[in-house]
């Protein structure tokens, strides 16, 4: 038996066969799943993506949704770029290509947000098309087994588990199953911090378990410490809404409806001034740390009580009375979201 038979034997037996994207496998549920599970858990990601399914059942309705629509109905997930780039991918393959996601990696790859990984498993778990992936979980078992040193963010690194990706994968008539195989086992045995060799089907011809070296692979990232930075957030209330301002569409949740943000407190009376309103009180809250891939932000929260609310707003599309009793179904960042359930619980409890 080579890697691709012994994985497939036991894939039949221990693999994952009942994740709501198999129940039907199309293209579109796979590149949708896909796309939800970049940096996220499964268990994060099913009911987001069974209520995906259920609002947008094929690429057409999600190609028909607004911006906002998609946006709040990923909200919690993160990374909100991915959001974007589906719809964005979602009208293209609706318009220019019928609804039908092309079947070769330059068509595809060519999509917003679609790499060369997620081109591979759109043709091998949706068409049955040979193709290899190389996701967080097949670098793991890769890397692992044939002992590949160095980090894989590292182009020789990176080229290396390609090219053990490419000769792993089998011919089109087994490349579904093992395709969701190698995913399967880099998820549950094959794991980042506890890998279960015992059970493990590659065991006895990994070189990384027969070295007793299995958490030195695949390498580490350099560790820089992240940056440190600081905003204060507005909440801005007045006859029971809060003003949220829409951000710009790409940088951090772009495209989201956020609080207004200043630099410090101080700050606050030229901001409502500004807008033509007045202070009725305010009320520091404590800080909300967030954490990002590349640094760690840290909230000031203000609410802010407003006299009347303001005459002079920005454009109306990029400012939103949000009626803390009946919420639009608008997109926010989770620490804004927080933010609002928040001050909709001091509200609620205020005399």
């Amino acid at each position: 038996m080579d890697f691709a038979d012994r994985l497939l034997a036991w894939y039949r037996d221990h693999g994952r066969h009942d994740l709501p994207w198999q129940q039907p496998r199309t293209p579109y549920r796979v590149w949708l799943s896909e796309i939800m599970l970049q940096q996220t858990q499964v268990t994060t990601v099913i009911p987001y993506f069974e209520r995906f399914v259920a609002d947008y059942p094929d690429v057409h309705a999600l190609a028909g949704a607004s911006e906002d629509d998609v946006l709040h109905r990923w909200s919690g997930l993160g990374y909100y770029a991915r959001a974007r780039n589906l719809r964005k991918a979602a009208i293209i393959v609706s318009n220019e290509f019928a609804g039908e996601f092309p079947r070769n990696i330059d068509d595809l790859t060519a999509l917003p947000g679609i790499g060369r990984s997620t081109a591979g498993a759109i043709l091998a778990l949706g068409y049955g098309i040979r193709a290899p992936i190389l996701d967080g979980n097949v670098k793991r078992v890769l890397a692992r087994f044939h002992a590949i040193d160095g980090w894989p963010g590292r182009t020789a690194t990176l080229q290396r588990l390609w090219d053990e990706a490419e000769r792993a994968t089998p011919a089109a008539d087994t490349v579904t199953d093992y395709t969701q195989a190698i995913m399967d086992l880099g998820a549950t045995l094959c794991t980042r911090t506890k890998p279960l060799c015992p059970v493990c089907p590659q065991r006895v011809h990994c070189i990384a378990h027969q070295r007793g070296r299995e958490l030195d692979y695949p390498g580490k990232k350099p560790r820089k410490a992240k940056p440190q930075r600081a905003t204060t957030m507005l909440l801005a209330e007045h006859g029971g809404s809060v003003l949220l301002a829409r951000r710009d569409s790409s940088g951090l949740w772009g495209g989201l409806w956020s609080l207004p943000e200043i630099a410090d407190e101080a700050g606050v009376a030229e901001w409502v001034s500004e807008f033509g309103a007045g202070i009725a009180a305010t009320e520091p809250w404590s800080p909300l740390k967030h954490s990002f891939s590349h640094y760690e932000l840290t909230i000031h929260p203000l609410r802010v009580r407003l006299d009347r609310k303001p005459v002079r707003v920005a454009e109306q599309d990029k400012t939103l009375w949000y009626k803390l009793d009946a919420p639009a179904d608008v997109g926010l960042a989770a620490p804004v979201a927080r933010l609002i359930d928040e001050l909709r619980t001091r509200v609620v409890a205020a005399p």
